[in-house]
């Protein structure tokens, strides 16, 4: 926004032609002092987009820090003894649990996730199942996707010791270093039973291109509300023109 200052004219101003000058320095010095904060104003733009880069880089460490103020923690046993005499939460919460046997579960505080196995499904091809070494860290190339390929994540995972509340699964990727893609999925609330839980993921589909082949690296968890992790698997994977032989 400019600001523009005009000396008053009048024909009873005997100090006119001294006003005038003074008028136009004033203006000079509007301008220049213009044009100072103007330079100034774009180091500042310039050093906030700069900062926000920083920012968008670290989202999502700091989104895995926070932790939600989520209230105290119940075993089985005290969940279906809290607001017993309500009959639509009672049977809400024995839907919920089902067949759990609460003599072996009912007095632990804390939920156990263990993920048994990680496949990728894609039509017309036989599933890629991952195994998932002990300290999530898969030696090599883990596996190989074809570009333009549609394929979907499937895994099983079991449930003990207590309900897990809102179970998610956290994914980012990088390509020489530059992270290019971070998702997150939701996956729910379970409780606690012997039979593995199975869950497949929303389909997706690999870029294609000269660009978009060759390796990458990625982290992902399964995390839930309380941002306690699960998995953590670091790996690496490879896009390529066609499906790696079997």
């Amino acid at each position: 926004m400019s600001l523009a200052v005009g000396a008053v004219s009048s024909s009873k101003n005997m100090g006119f032609d001294e006003n005038k000058e003074e008028g136009e320095k004033s203006t000079r010095e509007i301008e220049e002092a213009k044009q100072e904060g103007d330079d100034e104003g774009g180091k500042i733009s310039r050093q906030m987009s700069e900062a926000s880069l920083y920012a968008t880089d670290l989202e999502e460490e700091d989104d895995e820090r926070s932790e939600l103020q989520l209230g105290p923690q119940y075993t089985l046993k005290e969940q279906l003894e809290k607001d017993k005499d309500d009959e639509s939460l009672r049977r809400w919460k024995e839907q919920l649990l089902g067949s759990v046997d609460l003599n072996n579960v009912g007095e632990t505080l804390e939920p156990d996730v263990k993920i048994f196995c990680l496949s990728i499904i894609s039509p017309g091809r036989s599933d890629i199942v991952l195994p998932i070494p002990e300290d999530g860290k898969p030696n090599g190339i883990w596996f190989t996707l074809k570009e333009g390929s549609k394929y979907k994540l499937k895994f099983s995972f079991q449930v003990s010791n207590n309900i897990v509340s809102g179970l998610k699964y956290t994914n980012t990727v990088w390509k020489t270093g530059i992270k290019v893609d971070s998702s997150k999925e939701m996956i729910g609330t379970f409780s606690p039973q012997i039979e593995p839980y199975t869950h497949i993921m929303q389909e997706e589909t690999t870029p294609s291109g000269m660009f978009s082949r060759g390796s990458y690296s990625a982290r992902s968890k399964f995390l839930d509300d309380d941002n306690k992790c699960y998995l953590e698997i670091n790996y690496g994977f490879d896009i390529r023109k066609e499906w790696a032989s079997t």
